[in-house]
């Protein structure tokens, strides 16, 4: 089903096709069928690791473990200051090498000489929390990304614990960490469940981390950033091939995936998804640009 078009010079040019899951209001498409949040687990991950019995530095962590950080020096110094303190060397983590995911750090980077390594990987915060919960349990280091380590199925636990239904199927994200299926209408009830859980309890304290440090989850005008800043209040997680997430407390979650995995026509079907439960949404449009100028749009058409 067609949720957005891409307009240049007043002509459709392209069309994407999804889903939009929504806890208040009309959903659009299968929204029960499993699919692969990527990232936008993330938060609920994050769940697991608290009730595993992780001890974050300070609260501002658990943000940037829930996160894709774009690389800058903030994201950096802060992993390495959680691996630190669980007594753990960059040599711990076990995402591949990577640059950072931002253009302006990346550039930066690649200026001063520098090549990819793990720790400037998007997923190398959420690594780091994996690795302190597994310090503060005895668990084994070098194994802690098999889907059979202790880790990995209280985390499971928790994603469907969230979701309110089992995990469907088990899968490899890009970072190499097990990824857990889950329909998009369990992944916006769980959005809900973390910004409407009590103060205090480990839901509460992620989504307010993130929401109260949203340059931790992603970096400087990316995505989820300038929309959790623009919206107080608002719990937003992007997710690789088309995903995304969010929650507002007292007003309710949504959960889209663009079929082809595009994240162009993210935003602007997220917005539209906000608007419908009555939020009033910033202006972020996704423009299209011939010439070196504005031509054309990507607009929700759901």
């Amino acid at each position: 089903m067609i949720v957005a078009e891409v307009v240049r010079s007043g002509f459709v040019e392209s069309t994407h096709h999804g889903i939009v899951a929504m806890t208040k209001g009309t959903s659009f498409g299968d929204v029960e069928s499993p699919f692969f949040p990527r990232s936008s687990n993330k938060p609920l991950q994050t769940v697991g690791l608290l009730t595993s019995g992780l001890v974050p530095r300070e609260e501002a962590d658990l943000a940037l473990m829930s996160g894709s950080h774009d690389g800058e020096s903030f994201h950096v110094e802060r992993v390495r200051a959680i691996l630190d303190a669980a007594g753990l060397g960059v040599e711990a983590l076990r995402c591949p090498a990577d640059l950072p995911l931002g253009e302006t750090p990346r550039n930066a980077w690649l200026r001063g000489g520098g090549e990819a390594e793990p720790i400037l990987m998007n997923c190398s915060g959420k690594h780091a929390g994996m690795l302190a919960t597994c310090v503060v349990n005895g668990w084994a280091l070098d194994s802690y990304l098999e889907i059979d380590h202790p880790l990995q199925k209280a985390l499971g636990d928790a994603v469907s614990r969230l979701a309110g239904e089992p995990i469907a199927a088990l899968g490899v994200d890009g970072c190499g960490a097990p990824i857990f299926a889950i329909s998009p209408l369990g992944l916006a009830r769980a959005f809900l469940r973390l910004v409407e859980a009590e103060p205090g309890t480990p839901e509460r304290r992620v989504a307010d981390a993130m929401r109260a440090h949203p340059s931790l989850v992603a970096g400087t005008g990316t995505e989820d950033t300038v929309l959790m800043t623009a919206m107080p209040g608002l719990l937003a997680k992007k997710g690789a091939d088309g995903v995304s997430a969010a929650a507002l407390p007292g007003v309710g979650a949504v959960a889209l995936k663009i079929s082809d995995g595009s994240s162009r026509a993210r935003m602007p079907v997220l917005l539209s998804a906000l608007s419908r439960l009555g939020l009033e949404t910033p202006a972020l449009p996704e423009l299209i640009f011939g010439g070196g100028r504005p031509v054309g749009e990507i607009r929700a058409v759901w």
